[in-house]
């Protein structure tokens, strides 16, 4: 199965660290960094003993555990630009969206996959999540890409952040009022219990979902951020430039999140405007350190675990989740004639005198270092799956 490598993968580079012409490796390291925090969050040994960093905010606010997926989303724009404008050059529109709609199909159905798996009950079954955000904005994006130059994807973008503040602020919602907030009583949990019904996440008790339909509109602008940074890093200005502009272009649409975030609080779950923003501007700084430590000033040798971790982001973040569902549904014996599942039996190794936090984020820790080995090992025999 051959997959494209816009979103989580990477072409098969001339030498495994230089990348080839119109590519940044200080993308692939940017996203090997993301994909790797991504699985540690993800991983934990116990769910009830985290640090709060690695923790989702409980609602308004955010830890490091909540700039992960709009890192992701900023970095699928990005991708989004070299990858079409190459494709542009070698043939029409109509050859360029066939693709992409092949592409948004197998990544919608790869999220259905691990959603599902490993029982397979369709009866339980949750329609949105990750890979099936990804998924949409990819596609949607993409689009926008294709139809529009600067100025109409500038436009798109203030449009998506405006219009979902207003949805969120001012429709009514029949029985609760409009403006509120609060989970499962906003206009997003709203139309998305009418259109998913049961199919959203149980944990929340089926009433919202983080990745639901209408929150997906501010990570389409998310993505948009994303676009336009690639399109600045295309230009012909020099690195230097590059880099001074996107570490201020950075902090002043942080800043701007953080005051509109009076109005309309910074908000992961809901994906709010503000947190569009905020988490956008923290993506521009990190990919403009990137780009100037590793592709302006060659400081590479640091950054070859990221990288190879960035090759093949999809499938590596797929096969974690793949990895830590089995070993929760394997079940083993104790000598104690106990019935625990290999998760709990290979934790309980994990214990030391620093508290069940700690014991926790080692486990953590465990489970990326194993999804390394992977990644190592596709790049030691030159496999890059092209999602």
């Amino acid at each position: 199965m051959a997959f494209s490598s816009e979103i989580g993968g990477n072409e098969t580079t001339q030498s495994i660290f230089a990348a080839p012409r119109g590519r940044l490796a200080s993308l692939d390291a940017f996203r090997g960094l993301t994909l790797a925090l991504m699985i540690l969050v993800d991983s934990p040994g116990n769910h009830g003993a985290v640090f709060t960093l690695l923790s989702h905010a409980a609602w308004n606010g955010w830890t490091i555990a909540d700039t992960i997926f709009p890192a992701f989303l900023f970095m699928v724009g990005v991708s989004i630009v070299f990858s079409l404008d190459r494709r542009k050059e070698a043939g029409s529109q109509q050859t360029i969206i066939r693709p992409i709609l092949k592409r948004t199909a197998i990544l919608f159905a790869l999220g259905i996959f691990i959603n599902i798996f490993p029982r397979f009950n369709f009866s339980t079954l949750r329609i949105p999540g990750v890979l099936q955000r990804i998924a949409l904005c990819y596609f949607f994006v993409s689009l926008i890409v294709l139809k529009s130059g600067l100025r109409g994807r500038i436009l798109w973008l203030i449009g998506l952040l405006g219009s979902y503040w207003l949805m969120m602020r001012f429709i009514p919602v029949p029985g609760v009022g409009a403006g509120v907030l609060e989970p499962g009583k906003n206009f997003a949990a709203w139309v998305d219990s009418h259109l998913l019904g049961r199919y959203m996440w149980s944990y929340y008790g089926g009433k919202w979902d983080p990745e639901g339909l209408v929150s997906t509109v501010p990570a389409l602008a998310t993505t948009l951020f994303g676009v336009l940074t690639a399109q600045w890093l295309k230009s012909s200005f020099s690195p230097g430039a590059k880099v001074m502009a996107m570490l201020a272009a950075g902090a002043l649409i942080m800043i701007s999140g953080l005051i509109l975030g009076h109005w309309l609080p910074i908000n992961k779950s809901l994906w709010t405007s503000t947190f569009s923003m905020f988490m956008a501007g923290m993506s521009v700084i990190s990919l403009g350190l990137f780009y100037l430590l590793i592709d302006v000033a060659e400081f590479v040798q640091w950054s070859k675990p990221l990288i190879i971790m960035g090759m093949n982001a999809i499938t590596v973040y797929i096969l974690s989740i793949v990895f830590v569902h089995t070993l929760w549904n394997i079940d083993v014996q104790t000598s104690a004639r106990e019935k625990i599942s290999l998760h709990s039996y290979l934790f309980r190794y994990f214990h030391t005198p620093f508290g069940p936090k700690t014991d926790s984020l080692l486990w953590g820790l465990f489970v990326v270092f194993c999804m390394y080995v992977v990644a190592w090992i596709m790049w030691r025999k030159r496999i890059f799956i092209k999602i």
